[in-house]
């Protein structure tokens, strides 16, 4: 696969994504997007891996990053909804699944120490934690 970089990432950026070993790529479709290919899931998804998606918003990175957007779409195996993921991004000629996920005050963007590096550890966190939700919600 040719990998694009239709625009440039910060240094920082670039150095996290090749030492993340995983394939990516730059995208301009509407918005500037990185593509995370492969990247690999917790278990009890109906997917191993999937692209991750990341919309680098305007004034980055001095604007925060928030959500992903996954393809193809994910659901748990047990059958149990995960919230805030109905929403769908038209993307680079696929429909991908919006997880409507934020910085909360307690873990606000930090310029100069936050970046994509720190985004994918939190897109992490958020695929773990769908598991310890309580079984009552």
């Amino acid at each position: 696969m040719a990998l694009r970089r239709e625009f440039d990432l910060p240094p920082t950026d670039r150095e996290f994504l090749d030492e993340y070993g995983l394939p990516w790529e730059t995208i301009v479709d509407g918005s500037q997007w990185v593509l995370v290919h492969d990247f690999p899931l917790p278990r009890g998804y109906n997917h191993e891996t999937v692209t991750a998606a990341i919309r680098i918003e305007t004034g980055y990175p001095n604007t925060e990053l928030n959500m992903v957007y996954f393809y193809p779409s994910l659901a748990r195996k047990d059958g149990k909804p995960i919230g805030a993921t109905e929403a769908r991004q038209a993307l680079d000629g696929k429909t991908y699944q919006r997880w409507s996920r934020h910085r909360t005050a307690a873990n606000p963007w930090k310029i100069g120490r936050d970046h994509i590096g720190t985004h994918v550890i939190l897109i992490e966190d958020w695929l773990d934690r769908e598991f310890e939700k309580c079984p009552c919600q």
